[in-house]
């Protein structure tokens, strides 16, 4: 594979929105017409999505933006199990690790509402990236049976259904405290060395990444420096290119291809899943 750069911003939503476009405004400083991949959000904190936001994801679209799902309130509702599990769900998430501990069913239920949310606006997304990139089993069992090509991890970029993966640590940064921000920028810049010869390196993004001075700059830094030698691209595209060079490699070693189409177990694709839910959302959360 041609070494690649995928731009990701997460979070995007009617309450994040403002910040969201500062991002795509620093984006385009350093590179207009960038191909981006836009994780966007169905019901952010339950709230819905009024029309002026879908339209404005439509001309996101049409002007070459990768829409992906992420997930379908970001909020985690569930109870932790122990300290480190409250740990990682409370404070590193801020609880909005939503497919965390998520069963089958449930995580098959939120990611086809999702799906429905993008069909209603004409929309199908290929790719699913779980809020803070946690997944239970589960969600990883609902998302055999789904339509959609690949979600990530924090360090891969995984095809669907089969799961063959793309190593590539994510460059994130963390904005919510001074000492965090100092240390976003080290390890960034060191992370950013060690994967110079990786096939791709994934810059992941989030609102306000935009609104510190130093971290900005840190980000575009690094955009300018590695669109130099690397090829922009989604992570759709990525995911294609990897599954067709996966799938050549394979036929040239002499391996079949399995091409079997596996079936939902009963719960997949439930056809009352806005609904499901809607139902069991909490209404005292707000954007």
């Amino acid at each position: 594979m041609k070494p690649t750069l995928c731009v990701v911003l997460h979070d995007v939503a009617p309450a994040t929105r403002a910040a969201c476009e500062r991002v795509l405004g620093a984006i385009g400083a350093v590179h207009p017409g960038l191909p981006l991949t836009l994780l966007a959000v169905p019901r952010y904190h339950c709230a819905p999505a009024p029309g002026d936001f879908t339209a404005w994801l439509h001309e996101r679209h049409a002007a070459g933006d990768e829409l992906a799902l992420h997930g379908y309130t970001h909020l985690d509702e569930g109870e932790p199990r122990g300290f480190v599990d409250r740990l990682r769900r409370r404070h590193y998430t801020r609880g909005e690790g939503e497919f965390a501990d998520l069963s089958v069913i449930d995580a098959s239920q939120r990611i086809t509402a999702g799906i429905r949310w993008f069909a209603r606006l004409g929309l199908a997304p290929r790719g699913f990236v779980a809020p803070a990139w946690l997944m239970s089993e589960g969600t990883w069992q609902a998302l055999r049976w789904l339509d959609l090509r690949y979600t990530c991890t924090l360090r891969q970029l995984v095809v669907l259904p089969d799961r063959r993966t793309l190593t590539s640590q994510s460059l994130v940064y963390s904005t919510s405290s001074a000492w965090r921000r100092q240390a976003s920028l080290a390890w960034n810049t060191a992370v950013a060395a060690s994967l110079r010869r990786n096939p791709l390196l994934r810059l992941e993004l989030h609102p306000h990444d935009a609104d510190h001075a130093a971290i900005r700059r840190s980000w575009q830094q690094l955009l300018a420096r590695h669109l130099d030698g690397r090829r922009p691209a989604t992570l759709g595209e990525v995911a294609e290119r990897h599954r067709l060079e996966t799938d050549w490699d394979m036929l040239g070693s002499g391996l079949e291809l399995d091409d079997e189409e596996h079936e939902p177990r009963g719960h997949g694709t439930d056809g009352g899943a806005d609904q499901h839910v809607a139902r069991v959302m909490q209404p005292e959360h707000h954007a």
